[in-house]
């Protein structure tokens, strides 16, 4: 299977190697500057699982790319959406499925609209990982999921060729026919997740061991799946479950990669995540006044963090 990974950060980066471990034809659509650390110092990955590789990869740029690739595998920020279409589009061919694994809904149809719909699949990944400043990718935990299904329900082969290819690669990777459910569940755990630890600038573990913050994080999540139920996605019990159990741990130390950002005075999400919960509320009916002031948190920073870049 020929393979185009957009971005070799820490999805792409780490998904990249696990995909060439299992001997796919894979190459890195990236910028300037991260090409030239890779063609210099090549793709360092450490995984609590399988230890620490380097490798010498393909490493391109937009106008090196060309047609002829099974899938464009998409791990940009959602912010680089509109970059990422226009960077991939010379290598997207009649044939070429396009795999995105961003936050939140709306890329889909960003991705549809720009190049037909039975091109997009739908992706979730499941991982906690970080390029360093060094240009190494870093997985932190155990996980390293991809769940991938087709947006209309279908079992096909390009899905399940893919998830083969991955689970050879170490890859916890999964086909299933309900991609939309496990896209809305996704956006329910990181939305509690990201909004909560952004807003209160802090782990789950603190904001549950200071007072009144169990109540706050249980009608934060509570809110979020009944945005989820009403537009068509209501979480399975096993699954709702699983979620609770993330955000009832005192002792966790657990903190959503947007705060991470945005204490490093970086580019946040905010839109991806908080906005379509906070837009899916309004539409609901469901009382959005945490959102709104979630996602005031959140605004505020990006203008406060435009300001000073012109400083």
């Amino acid at each position: 299977m020929r393979i185009l990974v957009l971005g070799a950060g820490a999805l792409g980066g780490y998904f990249g190697s696990r995909l060439l471990e299992a001997g796919a034809n894979l190459a890195f659509l990236v910028r300037p500057r991260r090409q030239a650390q890779l063609r210099e110092k090549g793709l360092v990955v450490h995984c609590p699982v399988f230890g620490s590789s380097h490798r010498t990869v393909t490493a391109l740029q937009a106008s090196e790319v060309r047609p002829g690739w099974d899938l464009v595998l998409l791990t940009c920020k959602a912010y680089d959406l509109e970059d990422a279409i226009a960077a991939i589009r010379p290598a997207v061919g009649p044939e070429t499925a396009i795999l995105p694994v961003l936050n939140g809904l709306a890329h889909i149809g960003a991705l549809q609209a720009a190049f037909g719909e039975a091109a997009v699949l739908g992706g979730v990944a499941r991982i906690q990982a970080t390029l360093t400043p060094e240009g190494e990718v870093r997985n932190f935990a155990q996980w390293r999921a991809l769940t991938v299904g087709e947006l209309d329900g279908r079992m096909t082969p390009r899905v399940t060729d893919f998830v083969a290819l991955a689970d050879k690669g170490g890859i916890q990777a999964e086909a299933v026919p309900d991609i939309r459910n496990a896209l809305w569940a996704k956006l329910v755990m990181l939305g509690t997740l990201a909004g909560a630890t952004v807003l209160m600038r802090g782990s789950v573990g603190q904001i549950l061991r200071a007072p009144g913050g169990a109540d706050f994080l249980g009608t934060l999540l509570e809110r979020n799946v009944a945005v989820a139920a009403h537009h068509g996605a209501p979480l399975a019990p096993a699954i709702l479950k699983g979620i609770r159990a993330i955000f009832a741990d005192p002792a966790s130390r657990l903190t959503a990669s947007m705060l991470r950002d945005l204490e490093s005075g970086g580019r946040i999400e905010s839109d991806a995540i908080l906005g379509e919960l906070l837009d899916g509320a309004r539409r609901a009916g469901i009382d959005p006044a945490l959102h709104e002031l979630i996602m005031l948190h959140a605004r505020t920073y990006e203008q406060r963090r435009a300001e000073e870049a012109k400083t």
